[in-house]
C-alpha cells in the first residue's frame, strides 16, 4: 500500500528537466489541495509524509497499531518498562533527599524510608534524674578518694528513698578463663549485710534439730526434695551435707543459674550444718571474680554509718588480697569504686598494692 501512495507522488513529478526546488513545489502545491497545514519551512520528506498520511488514513493507523505493540513489548521488557522507569526516578528522588536531610516533604511510607538529620546526644549526667544529678555535685569526678571518706560520701550521696546498699566494685588484674585466677570465695562480714537471708538446710533427720536452733528457715530432706520437684524455691541460701549432695544432681538446672548449688568453696556444703547455718545468718556472703575480672560485693546498709560500713569494708578486702593468685605478674588490684543501689560512683585510691 505504501508503494502506491509513492507510485502516485512519482506521477505529481515531471519526469523531465526535473530539479528540488520543482519537487517542492509539486508537493506544496498538491498539499494545499488537500487543505494539509503545510508551508515551505517543512522539507519535503516532511511533506511528502503528510500527504501520504491524507491520501491512505489506514498507512497512519497501522503505524499507530506498531507504535502500540512496541509500549506493550517495552512494558515486558523488565527494567525498561514505564512502571520500572517511574520507580527509578522515585528512588533517585528519595537517595537526594537522603544525601540533603530533607524530610520536610515526605509523608507515610516514604518518610520511614529518608532519615533525618542526625540527633543531638544529651551527655548521660543530663539524662540522669534530678536527685542523680545534686548528688553527683557532691563528688568531684577527677579525684581519689581514701576509703573513709568515699563510704562517708556514698552514705551522703544516696538519692533513693529506701534504705539502699552500699556496694564495692573492684577491677582485678586477673583472667577468670584460667582456673588458679578464677577468684571465689566467701567472707564474714562483721556487721552483716542488712538483709533478711533465707536458709534452708539439705541434710539427714539427725542434722534437722541443730540446723533449726541455728536458725534455719527450711529443713528438710524428702519433703525437699518434692518442694524442688515443683520448682518451688523461697530461699536465699541452700546448705547440703556432702552425702546429700548426689541427691541435687538433678536440680543443677534449676539451682545452677539462680546461684544457689551448694559448693565447697562458698561453705554450703558442710558436715557441720548448725555452724554452716550460723555464719550464713550472721553476714557470710560469697563473691567472685565475673568475666570482665570485676568483684561486686554490698558491703552494708546506707543505714549502718560510715564506721560500721568502714569495718566491713576492711573485712572484705583482707580476705580478698589473701586471694592473690601466686603466679600473677604485676598488680592485683587496677581499680576500686564504690557506690550506692542507684547512687553515683565515687573513685577510691588503691591501697590494696
Amino acid at each position: 500500500m505504501l508503494g502506491d501512495c509513492k507510485g502516485n507522488l512519482a506521477s505529481l513529478l515531471p519526469q523531465k528537466g526535473f530539479t528540488p526546488m520543482a519537487k517542492k513545489a509539486n508537493l506544496l502545491e498538491e498539499a494545499q489541495k488537500l487543505g494539509l497545514d503545510v508551508s515551505e519551512k517543512n522539507t519535503v520528506a516532511q511533506i511528502e509524509a503528510a500527504i501520504v498520511d491524507a491520501q491512505n488514513p489506514a498507512v497512519a493507523e497501522s503505524e499507530v497499531v506498531v507504535e502500540t505493540a512496541e509500549e506493550e513489548k517495552t512494558a515486558k521488557a523488565g527494567k525498561r518498562s514505564a512502571k520500572a522507569l517511574s520507580e527509578a526516578e522515585a528512588k533517585a528522588e528519595k537517595e537526594a533527599r537522603k544525601e540533603a536531610g530533607d524530610t520536610s516533604s515526605v509523608d507515610g511510607e516514604e518518610a520511614k524510608m529518608v532519615k533525618g538529620p542526625k540527633p543531638v546526644t544529651r551527655p548521660v549526667l543530663e539524662r540522669r534524674g534530678k536527685k542523680y544529678q545534686e548528688a553527683a555535685k557532691l563528688i568531684e569526678k577527677d579525684t581519689l578518694y581514701s576509703l573513709a571518706q568515699a563510704i562517708e560520701l556514698a552514705s551522703k550521696t544516696s538519692p533513693s528513698k529506701f534504705d539502699a546498699s552500699v556496694e564495692v566494685h573492684v577491677r582485678l588484674n586477673v583472667d577468670p578463663r584460667q582456673a588458679d585466677q578464677n577468684i571465689r570465695t566467701t567472707v564474714s562480714l562483721p556487721n552483716g549485710t542488712g538483709k533478711t537471708i533465707r536458709v534452708a538446710v539439705f541434710a539427714p533427720e539427725g542434722d534437722h534439730a541443730a540446723a533449726k536452733a541455728a536458725g534455719a528457715d527450711i529443713v528438710g530432706d524428702e519433703t525437699f526434695i518434692a518442694q524442688l520437684d515443683k520448682e518451688t524455691i523461697d530461699f536465699d541460701i541452700l546448705i547440703a551435707t556432702p552425702q546429700y549432695m548426689p541427691k541435687l544432681g538433678k536440680y543443677a538446672r534449676l539451682l545452677g543459674p539462680r546461684g544457689l548449688m551448694p559448693n565447697p568453696k562458698s561453705g554450703s556444703v558442710a558436715t557441720d550444718v548448725a555452724k554452716a547455718v550460723s555464719e550464713a545468718k550472721t553476714g557470710k556472703v560469697e563473691y567472685r571474680v565475673d568475666k570482665q575480672a570485676i568483684v561486686h560485693l554490698a558491703i552494708g546498709k546506707v543505714s549502718f554509718g560510715a564506721d560500721k560500713l568502714a569495718v566491713n569494708a576492711k573485712s572484705f578486702f583482707d580476705s580478698l588480697i589473701s586471694q592473690k593468685p601466686t603466679g600473677l605478674k604485676g598488680v592485683f588490684v587496677k581499680s576500686i569504686s564504690i557506690s550506692t543501689s542507684q547512687g553515683p560512683s565515687i573513685k577510691v585510691e588503691n591501697f590494696v598494692n
